[in-house]
């Protein structure tokens, strides 16, 4: 008998999903309703899941197909946690635009079923599975403005590609399983061995479905548009927590079934992470809209996350599964400031709008202070500490051109998060934003600002908690 009480979170979010559509069709205004019901949904799985953290165990279910151990709990907890303040922080938005549907909340929550299933998967036909549930969800949640053409754009953009993109990596699937005859990561890995160059093609197919969906360099010409064009909440969403799960299949893709092939997959890696530092630093020096700019600020710091990953060490994983609950952190700090460049029931969103922001919000200038600096690397600021571990992960593999590329963007990107720094506190005050912002906005801004600023404190933290996840 499998153990079953292992997926409850799974099993508890996908009847709720379907409770939920059920209440929204046969009660009328009931988007508040099921917009609350959601919020205790994402935080009474992630409790669910704390709790099964705490004495986990490896354990493998149906066949093999599911794997749940430290790596998934600990990255389905991130998940739901940021879906659930990106939720919280929506309804204020939601209201103004006058979008507030009870589809906003289901989309979400199947999203992060969908991101769970992957989270867990072992096997290619699985992840897969929630790969396109998650998907599915995110189309339809770009496109939720519909009063708005840059937001269908965006939606259709991201269909059309995103649609491409999985072509690719079922065809990779495809080739894995007629090469090693198996779906499952566990077999695969024991039908391979070192002289398989065939399955580099299967290997570089999934890769290539994997990086578009972290918008990695060179697939990630569906990022600056698609986040310009979404609703700021979704595009909050589209940041921080489809790349939690892609990160995760990324580890888990390259060090169970493919540990004996790292000569062949840490190439790619390498160039995919210095594609994307590079270019992030350099394409977002000219942007004027903020979301534009954080669309290639993200493509740089994925590119700090693959680091990590390519130099196949058990710190290097964990140095980047650091980097990246850094990085939603910092992400969900900045989106918090610019939903409160709100006047008049309109949402500001070009750098030019944060002109003297410093004289009429000195606390929100002071916020997007720190959190830029962050981003920058600034020490002691959290964001140091993320890049820091990751270059020790390089340079103990002795990969110091991966090291001084990543120095290199570092310094460069510095320069957009400076300039904007310069335009909040030297440039000429604007009119004042508005300062009635909902209880959780505040609440996100105030917990990503103090977590950011006082990290240095017990920096080994985080450090502890990740040390459990081993691959190698």
């Amino acid at each position: 008998m499998e153990n079953l009480n292992l997926i409850i979170p799974e099993i508890f979010v996908s009847i709720t999903i379907m409770f939920l559509l059920v209440l929204g069709v046969f009660k009328k205004n009931s988007f508040g309703l099921i917009h609350n019901l959601s919020l205790m949904v994402l935080l009474i799985t992630s409790i669910i899941v704390f709790n099964e953290t705490i004495n986990i165990q490896e354990t493998y279910l149906f066949n093999n197909s599911i794997i749940i151990d430290y790596l998934s709990s600990f990255m389905k907890i991130i998940t739901l946690l940021a879906a659930f303040i990106v939720l919280a922080i929506s309804k204020k938005y939601l209201d103004d635009f006058k979008i507030s549907k009870i589809e906003y909340p289901i989309l979400i929550l199947s999203s992060v079923l969908g991101m769970m299933v992957m989270i867990s998967s072992n096997d290619l036909i699985v992840f897969y599975m929630g790969l396109e549930l998650q998907s599915l969800a995110l189309y339809v949640l770009a496109t939720f403005n519909r009063n708005n053409l840059k937001s269908s754009e965006a939606g259709l953009k991201y269909f059309v590609l995103s649609a491409l993109s999985s072509g690719l990596l079922l065809y990779g699937c495809s080739l894995i399983y007629g090469f090693s005859g198996s779906t499952n990561f566990e077999i695969i890995a024991s039908q391979l061995n070192s002289s398989d160059y065939a399955l580099t093609f299967g290997i570089v197919f999934i890769l290539v479905g994997l990086a578009f969906k972290i918008s990695a360099v060179p697939f990630h010409m569906w990022a600056p548009d698609v986040y310009e064009g979404s609703p700021t909440t979704v595009t909050l969403f589209f940041t921080m927590v489809p790349k939690i799960a892609a990160l995760t299949v990324f580890i888990r893709f390259l060090y169970v079934p493919f540990l004996n092939l790292i000569d062949q997959w840490q190439t790619i890696l390498v160039f995919l992470s210095i594609a994307s530092m590079l270019f992030g630093a350099i394409a977002a020096i000219g942007q004027k809209n903020i979301k534009r700019l954080i669309a290639y600020s993200s493509i740089g710091h994925i590119g700090y996350a693959l680091a990590g990953v390519a130099s196949a060490s058990n710190d290097g994983i964990q140095s980047s599964v650091i980097y990246l609950t850094i990085y939603v952190l910092m992400n969900l700090g900045l989106f918090s400031c610019l939903l409160m460049l709100r006047r008049n029931d309109s949402y500001y969103e070009s750098i030019d709008d944060l002109s003297g922001l410093s004289k009429n919000h000195p606390i929100l200038s002071f916020s997007l202070l720190v959190i830029l600096f962050s981003l920058a690397g600034i020490p002691p600021l959290a964001g140091f500490f993320a890049k820091f571990y990751i270059f020790k992960a390089v340079i103990e593999q002795s990969m110091y051109f991966l090291a001084i590329v990543g120095l290199l963007s570092t310094v460069i990107a510095a320069f957009y998060y400076l300039r904007i720094i310069k335009i909040i506190y030297f440039d000429p005050e604007k009119e004042k934003y508005d300062h009635d912002h909902s209880p959780w906005l505040k609440f996100s801004l105030i917990l990503s600002t103090i977590l950011i600023l006082f990290y240095f404190i017990s920096p080994s933290q985080l450090v502890e908690i990740v040390s459990r996840i081993n691959f190698i």
